[in-house]
């Protein structure tokens, strides 16, 4: 699989959908599958995954608020608005039920567009994303409580800082981006109820060294009728919905989004047929 670089990518266009100027770009064709990044990022971030989406997919990248070539509102950065945000914009391109697949923040956010708008999504990818505040590991949610403004001149040194520098509508806001994820990240959240309703079919994904345990994500299989039976021959004993669970081997938080494994899982549960 060839990696795609920063060079591929930034030729995309702009939807004006619930106030906020949302960027996105498009590549390959076929069913079209929208890819959601995770937190301080973009979707430039999947470059070097982007080949696998996109060799039988057209692929639509989002740039969420504040995020990347997007530009921030007077507005909370929630993933409730940011779901309702791509939701807006499915019927804006006059898609039909594209798969959705998310990572981190981009997992949440796919999760709850899922939830709040189940008939606009064919099929569901949420990886690295807990569903309840709790699940963090403690040493994570203290660290996130760092979060803010002051932290900006210690984070010019890392990629986050570097990639909204370069394609940011206004680089100056990189304090304020960090202030609103500072605050995001101090709300509460238990999706429990949400996700035992939900109609979508659904793979959890997260990595065997991620921001919560292994046992979360089983725990969110479950709810969706995972785990509670042999799958039998013919797989008549799999989840209902057809719902399913990866756990992928050697990889954390931080860098599963890039991994051709995480790839190959998702397309792989887009493309299957029940």
């Amino acid at each position: 699989m060839t990696n795609w670089t920063a060079d591929d990518l930034g030729n995309g266009e702009y939807a004006e959908v619930n106030g906020i100027n949302l960027y996105y770009e498009s590549h390959g064709d076929g069913r079209p599958l929208i890819l959601l990044h995770g937190g301080l990022g973009s979707g430039e971030m999947f470059a070097p995954i982007i080949p696998r989406f996109a060799a039988n997919h057209r692929v639509i990248l989002v740039d969420l608020q504040g995020h990347g070539r997007t530009a921030d509102i007077d507005r909370p950065l929630d993933i409730k608005f940011m779901a309702d945000d791509v939701a807006a914009l499915i019927d804006h391109l006059g898609l039909e039920k594209p798969d959705v697949v998310g990572y981190s923040l981009g997992g949440g956010v796919a999760l709850l567009l899922a939830i709040r708008h189940p008939q606009k999504v064919g099929r569901l990818v949420a990886a690295s994303a807990g569903i309840r505040r709790s699940a963090t590991y403690p040493e994570i949610l203290e660290q996130q409580g760092q979060v803010g403004a002051a932290a900006a001149e210690f984070m010019k040194e890392t990629p986050m800082y570097e990639l909204y520098q370069r394609v940011a509508p206004r680089p100056e806001d990189f304090p304020r981006l960090l202030d609103k994820i500072g605050q995001a990240m101090q709300q509460d959240f238990d999706y429990t109820e949400e996700v035992r309703d939900l109609q979508v079919p659904t793979l959890v994904v997260a990595a065997d060294a991620d921001m919560c345990p292994p046992s979360h994500f089983v725990e969110v299989f479950a709810l969706l009728d995972g785990g509670q039976r042999d799958g039998g021959w013919m797989g008549e004993g799999r989840p209902k919905g057809g719902h399913a669970l990866a756990i992928l081997p050697g990889l954390t938080h931080y860098n599963l989004f890039m991994s051709p494994l995480f790839a190959t899982a998702a397309v792989d549960f887009i493309d299957a047929t029940e």
